[in-house]
């Protein structure tokens, strides 16, 4: 790897780009998943800088939000998206920093609406109201890591319980026996067009799916107790994971394909993806540093970040940008979205 800090470099694009808020071609900002991202890297910045430019990038964006009362800007509860719960992460570390009260009644909030957020028969969050009795890879992401850190600080140690059995029920459901990977959704009534009759599953291995539920685990690991009885349960999960995807790793750049494991019609079309790679990288470099997983683990992520640096990143107008990532790729919704190959 020839230049060192990309992540700065990255950062400074990002605040180019985004001075104010991350609004999104002149439409305003909403209190969505992808800004908590965002803000989740520079947080990882400012602690191995030190550089408070990016803790007050941080503030700055989530002020725009969180008002003095507690109250968010265009969160709206009764959605019941596990997506929202996401940016509250960065409420937590604001909280953490400041004592603002603020920014803890809005994480009570947050916290709020995973108590009556609807589940599955036996207590999976749904991913969305809207998308009801399924689970999908990209929710653990999203709430999993969030909770945990909520459940850490205000001493609720029952919640571990439920934060471990998240990962366990969804790994139960959508992972695929022969291959260990992860099908992108599971639909415990079996109704959705997407879904397989028989067992639920959404039909193919969407890789960055299987990111998010891979940093979540590693990043829900951070607030666990040591001595929580599936603590061990979840790094085992963690330790399958990975191993499956390693078989996955493209041999000669390091990265990984858009759709995981895929041999049918049109497979010339697959693509190497960046977010998955990033995030397969980060789980792996993580686990490995915080000895969940073994230390010979760490070729993939020194592999994976090669490949990522040779291919996706660009010097380009006076900015450093990431190329190869997917825009998004859910299931059912309007207009439906059905899975297959073709649509990812």
């Amino acid at each position: 790897i020839s230049k060192p800090y990309y992540e700065k470099l990255l950062a400074e694009t990002i605040m180019t780009i985004w001075k104010d808020s991350f609004s999104l071609d002149g439409k305003p900002a909403k209190w969505t998943y992808d800004m908590g991202v965002i803000l989740k890297g520079f947080e990882g910045l400012w602690q191995n800088t030190g550089d408070v430019k990016y803790y007050n990038y941080i503030q700055q964006h989530m002020d725009f939000f969180v008002k003095d009362d507690g109250t968010i800007r265009t969160y709206r509860p009764d959605e019941y998206n596990i997506d929202h719960i996401n940016n509250g992460k960065l409420l937590l570390l604001l909280y953490r920093v400041t004592l603002k009260e603020k920014y803890l009644k809005a994480a009570k909030l947050l916290r709020q609406q995973l108590q009556t957020h609807p589940r599955t028969n036996e207590g999976g969050f749904w991913h969305k109201k809207i998308y009801p009795y399924q689970m999908w890879l990209d929710g653990l992401y999203m709430g999993a890591p969030f909770y945990a850190e909520y459940a850490m600080l205000s001493h609720e140690d029952t919640a571990f319980n439920d934060v471990a059995n998240q990962f366990i029920w969804m790994e139960k459901h959508a992972r695929d026996a022969k291959t260990g990977l992860l099908y992108h959704a599971w639909d415990e009534s079996k109704q959705m067009k997407w879904a397989n009759p028989a067992t639920g599953l959404s039909p193919f291995f969407w890789a960055r799916a299987m990111g998010w539920y891979a940093t979540a685990l590693v990043d829900a690991l951070d607030h666990f107790p040591e001595n929580h009885p599936k603590r061990k349960d979840l790094i085992r999960i963690l330790d399958r994971l990975v191993n499956a995807i390693e078989k996955q790793q493209d041999k000669e750049t390091g990265l990984w394909k858009d759709i995981l494991n895929y041999d049918g019609p049109g497979k010339e079309k697959n693509y190497f993806e960046t977010s998955a790679s990033c995030q397969f990288v980060y789980a792996i470099a993580k686990g490995v540093r915080k000895g969940y997983l073994p230390a010979a683990k760490i070729i993939i992520a020194k592999k994976g970040y090669d490949g990522i640096v040779k291919r996706f990143i660009k010097e380009e107008n006076g900015q450093t940008n990431l190329h190869g990532t997917v825009k998004v790729s859910g299931l059912g919704g309007n207009p439906f979205r059905n899975g297959s190959f073709e649509y990812y």
